[in-house]
C-alpha cells in the first residue's frame, strides 16, 4: 500500500520500569509491516495527543505499580480522567483497546490498566478490541504476544467500518488488500500459562511481524542425553521445526571511549523518586542461629543528622550496587578489562529506525564504563526475548544462533520459561552458555534496564529511638541449578551482608537499643512512604498482625510506638493488639524473640500467638503449623475485632505462600461466624480493604 494511504491509529503507554514502552515499541515496529502508521507517545505527553478529539482508534499500553496503582507516568492522565464534573459521554467518540501488565502475585492484579479502562468506559468510550491483561508472575508474553497478533485483525475490521461509514470504497479496497490475516481477538486475554502454552506450541499461523526462521541442520553443543532439553539444548518438536521469531529491534545507542580523567557523578544524582541520604550503618545483629534455613540480618542507621522522616509502616529505599566480581567479570568476557575506567560518552546513533529514540534517563551523561555497569544497570535481570534476539546477530556458532532463536521463538515459549525465566538466568549466564555470543558494549545499554532501588520495611519507631532506623532482611540465596551453574546472592541483600561482616554479632536473640559498634561504612536511601500501612489513628480501636519471619518487621516499629505512646500518655485508652508469628525452629529464627516477651509483660502487646513449623511435636494433637492455621483456632475473636469492633487487621510477609492462606482463613472465618456462604464473605473482606482496615504489605 502507499504511503498516503497507511491507516494511522493513536498508541499511548505508560510505564514504571520500562516494560509497557518496550511493548508499545514492538507494536510501533510491526504496524509498518500491516500497512499502518502508529502514532506513539507517552501517555504523559498530553500536549502531543487530544483523546477529546480523537477520530482514529486508541491502543493503550499501562502497567500497574505499588500496591495496585497506575505508573508514575500515568497519574496526570488517571487524575484528569476521573475528574467526576465529566459528563457520561465525554469519550463517546472513542474507539480503543487496552492491554494491561501486572503480577497476580499481588492483591489488585493489573489495577492500573483496569482502572483506566473502567473510567473510560464510563465516559461514554467504546472497545474496538477486548482488554488484555498480562501477568508477569507466568510470563507477560503468554498474553501479549497473541493480543498483539489479534490486534491487527480488530484494527483491520475498525478501519473497514470507519471508511464503509465514509463511502471510501476503494480505499476499503486498498487496506484490505494490503492487510495480512491474523488470529481473531481472543476475549478476555487473562489466559493460563498451560492452556497458552499449548495454544503458541501448537500455532500454525504466522502474522507477517516475525520472520520465519528456516530448520537449520546443525548438531547443537549439548552436554546432556539427547532426550532432554537444557538451556544450550533442544529436543523436537522445537529443535525440528521452522520458527516464528521477533523482528530485530533497531540499535540506537553509540558508544565512544573517552580519557580516564575526572569524577564520576555522586548517586543522588542517579535518583529521580525523592531525596537521597547518605547515612551511616552504626550496628549490625544476626537475629537467627548460624544453623538457620535463612540468615536473617537487623541493621540499625543513623538519620539523626538528616531531614529523614518516617512513620512505622513505611518503607524506605536502599540504593546498592551490583556484585563487584560479576562487574569484573563481565568487563572480561566483553573484552573491555582494560577500559573499565575509561570515561564513555553514550549517545543517540544518528539516523536510528527505533521510534522516539532518546538517551536513556538512568545513564549519566559522562561516567565510567565500570561506573555504569555498577550502579546503572541491571546486569542480573532475566533477558526478555527481544534481548535474545538481539544476541543472535552476536553469535558466531551455528548451533548456539539456533538455540538462541529457540529460546526467543513461539515455538520455544515453554523453554524460556523453563530455562530463562524460571531459572532467573541472567546475562551472564547466558555468555557463559553460549560462549561465541559476543555482544557490543551498546547493545547492553539499549536492552539491560535501570539498576533499580531495593525496598524494606522500617523495623523501629522514630519516638522509641530518635535519629535510628532499623530494619531486617533476610540474604537471598538464588542455589545453583542447570540452567545456572553458580550460586549467588541476592544484588543487595549479599552487598549488605557483605558489607557490615565487620560489625556482625549474634544477638542470642537480644539487642540492645542503646549500644552499638562504631562503623565507617554508609549507606545511601531515600523515602518511600506508605500512606496505608500504618497504626490506626484512634490509639482504642484494636488490631491484630500478622507477620511470619521477616514479616515481623514492621510491626516491631508498631510495638515500640505503641509502647511509647502508653508511656507518654497514661490517660488515653489503648484497644488490645494481637500479633501471630510464625518461623521454622523456636531455637534457630524466632526473630525478636525476648523484646516480644518484654512487650507482652508491659501489656504493650495483648496477645503473641506463635507457631513453629519445622519443629516435632510429641502431644497427640498437632500443633499449628503456620500463622494461616493458628488464625484459625482465635476465629471467634478474628470476627469480633473486624466486624464488631471495626478492628484492623495488617499482613506482612510472603505473598503466595502465606499472605494468601490467610486471606482464605480470614474468608472461612467471616463466613463460618456470619453463617454466610463463601462469596458474602469474600464481598465483606473487599469491603474491609476498600475501608484501608485489611491491609497488606506482601512480596514474591
Amino acid at each position: 500500500m502507499c504511503c498516503d494511504l497507511k491507516r494511522r491509529f493513536l498508541l499511548l503507554y505508560a510505564t514504571q520500569k520500562g516494560q509497557a514502552k518496550a511493548i508499545a515499541e514492538e507494536i510501533w515496529q510491526q504496524a509498518g509491516a500491516h500497512g499502518l502508521e502508529a502514532d506513539m507517545h507517552c501517555i504523559s505527553e498530553m500536549d502531543k495527543y487530544n483523546l477529546e478529539t480523537e477520530k482514529d482508534p486508541v491502543v493503550i499500553v499501562i502497567s500497574t505499580t505499588g500496591t495496585g496503582d497506575p505508573p508514575d507516568t500515568a497519574r496526570k492522565f488517571v487524575k484528569k480522567i476521573q475528574d467526576m464534573t465529566l459528563p457520561a459521554d465525554h469519550f463517546a467518540h472513542l474507539q480503543y483497546g487496552l492491554l494491561g501488565l501486572g503480577d497476580s502475585e499481588y492483591t489488585f492484579f493489573c489495577n492500573g490498566g483496569k482502572t483506566v479502562d473502567r473510567r473510560l468506559q464510563e465516559l461514554g468510550a467504546q472497545h474496538f478490541y477486548d482488554t488484555g491483561l498480562a501477568d508477569d508472575c507466568v510470563g507477560l508474553e503468554l498474553v501479549v504476544d497473541p493480543w498483539i497478533d489479534g490486534l491487527w485483525l480488530a484494527l483491520k475490521e475498525t478501519f473497514l467500518l470507519q471508511e464503509e461509514k465514509e463511502g471510501m470504497s476503494s480505499v476499503v479496497d486498498a487496506v484490505s488488500g494490503s492487510l495480512s490475516a491474523a488470529p481473531h481477538a481472543v476475549h478476555e486475554l487473562n489466559l493460563s500459562s498451560e492452556v497458552q502454552n499449548l495454544k503458541l506450541e501448537d500455532e500454525g499461523v504466522r502474522s507477517s511481524d516475525v520472520l520465519s526462521q528456516k530448520l537449520v541442520d546443525v548438531s547443537l553443543v549439548a552436554s546432556t542425553r539427547d532426550n532432554e532439553r537444557s538451556l544450550v539444548h533442544s529436543v523436537p518438536p522445537v529443535s525440528h521445526s521452522a520458527l516464528n521469531i521477533p523482528a530485530l529491534p533497531p540499535e540506537y545507542i553509540e558508544v565512544e571511549f573517552q580519557d580516564t580523567h575526572g569524577e564520576n557523578p555522586h548517586l543522588s544524582s542517579l535518583i529521580s523518586e525523592g531525596t537521597t541520604f547518605e547515612v551511616p550503618v552504626t550496628k549490625a545483629v544476626q537475629l537467627t542461629r548460624e544453623d538457620a534455613i535463612k540468615t536473617a540480618l537487623l541493621l540499625e542507621l543513623d538519620v539523626a543528622d538528616t531531614v529523614f522522616n518516617y512513620q512505622p509502616g513505611d518503607a524506605f529505599c536502599v540504593v546498592c550496587p551490583n556484585n563487584v566480581n560479576e562487574v569484573e567479570e563481565l568487563l572480561q568476557i566483553l573484552g573491555l578489562s582494560e577500559k573499565g575506567e575509561y570515561f564513555v560518552c553514550v549517545k543517540v546513533k544518528q539516523g536510528t529506525k527505533k521510534k522516539g529514540a532518546a538517551h536513556p534517563p538512568h545513564i549519566p551523561e559522562r561516567s565510567t564504563l565500570k561506573f555504569i555497569l555498577t550502579w546503572c544497570l541491571e546486569i542480573r535481570a532475566i533477558p526478555k526475548k527481544a534481548f535474545l534476539r538481539a544476541l543472535v546477530e552476536c553469535t558466531s556458532d551455528a548451533g548456539e544462533k539456533r538455540r538462541l532463536q529457540e529460546l526467543c521463538s513461539r515455538q520455544g515459549a515453554s523453554d524460556y520459561t523453563r530455562f530463562i525465566r524460571d531459572s532467573n538466568v541472567c546475562l551472564l549466564d547466558l555468555l557463559h552458555a553460549f560462549p561465541s555470543c559476543k555482544p557490543s558494549l551498546n547493545l547492553l545499554i539499549e536492552h539491560l534496564p535501570k539498576l533499580q532501588a531495593r525496598s524494606y520495611s522500617v523495623s523501629s519507631s522514630n519516638i522509641y529511638q530518635p535519629g535510628k532506623l532499623w530494619f531486617v532482611f533476610n540474604i537471598v540465596e538464588f542455589p545453583a541449578c542447570p540452567a545456572r551453574p553458580v550460586s549467588r546472592k541476592g544484588v543487595c541483600t549479599g552487598w549488605l551482608a557483605e558489607l557490615v561482616a565487620p560489625l556482625l554479632h549474634p544477638s542470642k536473640n537480644t539487642l540492645d537499643t542503646k549500644g552499638g559498634s562504631s562503623s565507617t561504612e554508609k549507606i545511601s536511601i531515600f523515602a518511600r512512604p506508605n500512606n496505608t500501612f500504618h497504626l490506626p489513628a484512634d490509639p482504642s480501636v484494636p488490631f491484630m498482625m500478622v507477620g511470619p519471619g521477616t514479616g515481623i518487621s514492621p510491626f516491631i516499629g508498631f510495638l515500640q510506638h505503641r509502647q511509647m505512646l502508653r508511656e507518654e500518655h497514661t490517660d488515653w485508652e489503648f484497644g488490645e493488639t494481637w500479633l501471630f508469628f510464625g518461623c521454622r525452629h523456636q531455637d534457630r529464627d524466632y526473630l525478636f524473640k525476648d523484646e516480644l516477651k518484654c512487650f507482652l509483660e508491659n501489656g504493650t502487646l495483648t496477645h503473641l500467638k506463635v507457631c513453629f513449623s519445622r519443629d516435632s511435636s510429641t502431644a497427640e494433637v498437632a500443633s499449628p503449623k503456620y500463622v494461616q492455621d493458628v488464625i484459625r483456632l482465635y476465629a471467634k475473636e478474628v470476627a469480633r475485632i473486624l466486624l464488631k469492633e471495626r478492628g484492623y487487621f495488617y499482613v506482612c510477609g510472603d505473598k503466595k505462600h502465606m499472605a494468601d492462606g490467610v486471606n482464605d482463613a480470614v474468608v472461612d472465618i467471616l463466613s463460618m461466624e456470619m453463617e454466610g456462604d463463601k462469596l458474602e464473605a469474600m464481598k465483606i473482606l473487599a469491603t474491609l480493604r476498600e475501608a484501608k482496615r485489611y491491609l497488606q504489605d506482601v512480596w514474591s
